[in-house]
């Protein structure tokens, strides 16, 4: 199976005209003292798609990156996300426009808007997707999705939702915690997969049969699973604050994992187990 991907792909968004970048670049965790210095590198590099949130107390440092960059804001696609609802629908609201002013100040607008976190229940997540409804129509976000959203909570979403499917759904993803069941759910409906941890945070870094399969493409262990990421058709979002990583995560394009290698990578699978932050409830 040939996989020609390249850094600059976009891949389209269900129901939309926007594309998404097929590799992203994270900043969980980022302090809001060097998630600038990183996210310029990473636009150096050759990144175009930058994933934050409001939890990660970092956005206005990814603005003022992409602003410094001196690249047009058009070619760069940037994320965040909201984690709960502010109490009713118009604080909730005013939280979000909060986040898009932070990245793209007060006229700007950010690409893609996420509901973080399917744990406020049914009425938060309903408040949430109606106010992210709102800000797509007045065109401060470009596309609307979730993140760590089962089945069963992507199904809920009919009964209300005036954009469904959501664009994209962001859940942990990688050989270990493969979540099957959403990820085919996904797919069949078009909504764009995106795998945040790809590489484990480096816990899996001495895994025997990773660093096997590593040392045959002459590749670190997060490239293979970067690549590995990209094989399955999914958007990665690697995360680094160390400079030289970010170049090597992005490095996954001239070479391609066979499917040989790909049955022996998906082998590992431990279902919710194999989770480090969080497995989907589909039922």
């Amino acid at each position: 199976m040939s996989n020609k991907f390249k850094i600059t792909d976009l891949l389209p968004l269900p129901n939309s005209s926007v594309k998404i970048p097929r590799l992203g670049f994270g900043v969980y965790r980022s302090p809001a003292t060097q998630t600038k210095q990183s996210v310029l590198k990473a636009l150096e590099t050759g990144y175009r798609h930058i994933d934050t949130a409001q939890f990660y107390a970092n956005e206005k440092e990814v603005g003022d990156a992409i602003h410094e960059s001196g690249l047009p804001r058009s070619e760069i696609f940037v994320t965040t996300k909201i984690l709960a609802p502010a109490g009713s629908p118009e604080a909730t609201y005013e939280k979000i426009i909060e986040s898009v002013n932070k990245i793209g100040g007060k006229d700007g607008y950010v690409d893609l808007f996420l509901i973080h976190s399917s744990s406020s229940g049914s009425s938060g997540r309903k408040e949430l997707w109606q106010a992210l409804e709102k800000l797509l129509e007045e065109g401060r976000t470009k596309s609307i999705g979730v993140s760590n959203f089962g089945v069963k909570h992507i199904e809920e979403m009919k009964e209300y939702a005036k954009v469904w499917p959501p664009h994209v759904n962001q859940i942990e993803l990688h050989p270990w915690s493969q979540q099957r069941v959403i990820e085919k759910y996904c797919k069949k409906h078009g909504i764009i997969v995106e795998a945040y941890s790809p590489i484990v945070r480096n816990y899996k870094a001495n895994d025997p049969t990773l660093v096997e399969i590593a040392k045959k493409y002459k590749k670190s262990t997060q490239q293979v699973l970067i690549r590995y990421a990209l094989q399955k058709g999914w958007v990665p979002l690697p995360k680094t604050d160390n400079s030289e990583r970010i170049v090597s995560n992005a490095d996954v394009f001239d070479f391609n994992i066979t499917d040989e290698d790909i049955s022996v990578l998906d082998g590992l699978d431990q279902g919710s187990a194999g989770a480090i932050v969080e497995a989907v409830e589909n039922e």
